[in-house]
């Protein structure tokens, strides 16, 4: 219970699909989501697959609690070889989608191979078919959202699609999840490139529609602990604030504690971060709230541009990360333009944080004389500039002129570039840099160079542990190690329900939903402990694909003293980060060269991943 118990397995090269058990002692040992995408994915393919490859295959992934009354729980993830690192990738995504998938039977659909035509995939509940998409080839997702509702006449259709930026395989594009357009909140499988995973097999879209009912091990014992939870959810003193900011509102807390990243991470004071915060933004543009299925928070903003020259834009959010990372990080200096830089991602497909860095690279790559305005198709390209912004998002979508290279990521992009550009691309192991700059969060530093699929806030997220402590340690390195890893431990576990991470509920109400849900009986310990055995699991993965402690490190720049604000003076040295690895090492219980060792997987139950055995 709790689970459907089936996969759908669709082959694209052979236009096939079957239906398939799902193993419940894998489902018990890695939840759903992340955790189980992560065991599926490591058994599928083998080390050196080429992520845009007809072998690497792209699943999508419910959890045990999709779809049910627990507060937002419309939530589901992508799992793939990521294109933009060339290591593991799960990439969330909120709305509607996963419920229906849910509904319509499945808790995981398995797409292999590659289409010789474009196609999207119809799933209604147990009718599945490989559909003709040559129409909606060059459509960006709004539209092609609009015609699928329209071709199936059904407005309430759920749509996972990309847009032009994953057909031509930018490897960062996302896969966006129905229409800004719409009522009910939409979203993004952003990071990481699975769009372009999906491009690769010639596959535009997935749309789904289910009618078929959850079933619970305990009805009455789940009811009961999701009404506790969403009650929980409406009486936090932090849900109001949620309610009417979403994630805006931390642009000016950032920016007042030296973490905002502005002009490509030179500094982290942008003196235009008042034009660009949650409080300007809901009185300039923000039109309405939208919430995810079963969300009481209702966080997503529906936002207009009324006047202007960017006046009819609308578009869903922007969120935080894209207002520092496509705002102050670009130097764009009004929350009208990031909103037309929002919409522009959305719809052709990008993800907005890796753009932002990419773009602000670019600029740097200017200032430093690495690009010629010649290359940056005649504009100047200083921050700020909101000609260049526009052009370099549109290049990267279709790889025109410099957005060809762009388009393979900073970490590429600087190499093919050189001129010393890789003193200046922001990223770990391959992904760009989310919101928060380091130098004014160590914590964050730990957590990015560690962090799974690259440098990813959504691992752990130490930021207001560390600047809302008495005193604040968001300076200091000590307690960092244990800070991180237990923090990706429990979001490992979260992530594999899968539930959004700005619910504010604790680890109990995790423990008594799954459990009425599933029947698993977890204690709180055994819950963690799963978190845990995914976490070594998608390390495993990536230490087959090559990586080790070397890789564990942070962009050069963050070597630099910042120049200004809270945290003026403050870098993070090669020495300091060497002290927190190994502290954080050790207290996982692997090697100083950061692999897993042989006792902590046995104790894990993961000694059939351990392929030194």
């Amino acid at each position: 219970m709790g689970y459907t118990g089936k996969i759908l397995e669709i082959d694209l090269t052979h236009a096939s699909h079957e239906v398939t058990d799902l193993d419940m002692e894998l489902a018990r040992r890695f939840i759903g989501g992340k955790g189980l995408g992560a065991a599926l994915l490591y058994r599928m393919i083998k080390k050196g697959t080429d992520p845009l490859g007809p072998h690497n295959p792209l699943l999508f992934v419910t959890g045990p609690l999709t779809g049910t009354m627990a507060p937002t729980s419309g939530r589901w993830c992508v799992v793939t070889k990521s294109p933009l690192t060339g290591l593991f990738l799960d990439s969330h995504a909120g709305g509607y989608f996963g419920t229906e998938l849910k509904k319509a039977g499945y808790d995981v659909i398995m797409i292999k191979g590659r289409s010789k035509a474009p196609v999207y995939i119809s799933i209604k509940d147990k009718g599945v078919e490989i559909k003709d998409a040559g129409e909606l080839r060059g459509k960006g997702t709004v539209e092609t959202v609009r015609v699928l509702r329209r071709v199936h006449n059904d407005p309430k259709l759920r749509i996972a699609s990309i847009g032009p930026a994953g057909e031509n395989l930018v490897r960062f594009a996302m896969i966006a999840v129905d229409s800004h357009e719409q009522k009910e909140r939409g979203g993004q499988a952003g990071r990481g490139g699975a769009g372009a995973v999906m491009g690769s097999k010639n596959l535009k879209a997935v749309a789904v529609k289910g009618t078929g009912k959850i079933e619970y091990y305990r009805r009455d014992g789940f009811i009961e602990s999701a009404r506790k939870a969403n009650q929980k959810v409406l009486d936090s003193p932090v849900t109001e604030l949620r309610r009417k900011y979403g994630t805006t509102r931390i642009v000016k807390i950032m920016n007042e504690f030296g973490i905002l990243p502005t002009n490509n991470f030179n500094t982290t004071i942008f003196e235009h971060a008042e034009n660009i915060s949650g409080e300007h933004m809901i009185e300039a543009i923000v039109i309405g709230d939208k919430a995810c299925f079963n969300c009481p928070l209702r966080c997503g903003k529906q936002s207009l541009v009324k006047e202007g020259k960017y006046k009819g834009t609308e578009v869903e959010g922007p969120e935080y990360e894209l207002l520092a990372l496509m705002g102050s990080n670009c130097g764009i200096t009004n929350v009208e333009a990031v909103a037309k830089g929002a919409y522009m991602v959305d719809d052709l497909g990008l993800d907005g944080i890796s753009t932002g860095v990419v773009i602000s690279f670019a600029m740097d790559c200017y200032q430093y004389g690495a690009l010629s305005r010649d290359e940056l198709f005649g504009y100047e390209g200083n921050f700020g500039n909101e000609e260049l912004y526009f052009e370099l998002i549109n290049a990267i979508a279709y790889r025109k002129g410099i957005g060809n290279i762009l388009a393979e990521g900073v970490r590429t992009a600087s190499e093919k570039i050189g001129k010393g550009s890789e003193e200046y691309a922001m990223h770990v192991k391959g992904m760009e840099l989310p919101g928060y700059d380091p130098r004014g969060s160590f914590g964050m530093g730990l957590a990015y160079a560690t962090s799974d699929r690259g440098a990813c806030h959504q691992r752990a997220w130490t930021v207001f542990n560390e600047i809302f402590a008495d005193p604040p340690t968001n300076h200091s390195i000590i307690g960092k190690a244990g800070l991180v890893k237990d923090t990706q431990d429990e979001r490992a576990a979260a992530f594999s329900l899968v539930l959004c991470d700005f619910v504010p509920i604790d680890v109990e109400d995790f423990v008594n939903l799954i459990n009425a849900s599933t029947g698993f009986g977890y204690s709180k310990e055994e819950y963690l402990r799963c978190g845990e055995r995914i976490w070594n699991l998608t390390r495993l993965f990536n230490i087959r694909e090559g990586i080790s402690r070397k890789d564990d490190n942070l962009p050069a720049r963050l070597q630099d003293p910042l120049p200004e604000g809270p945290s003026k003076g403050c870098a993070i040295t090669d020495e300091m980060l060497d002290s927190m690895l190994d502290e954080y090492y050790e207290y996982r219980g692997w090697t100083r060269d950061g692999i897993p060792g042989q006792e902590k997987l046995k104790e894990l139950g993961l000694e059939e991943y351990d392929e030194r055995l």
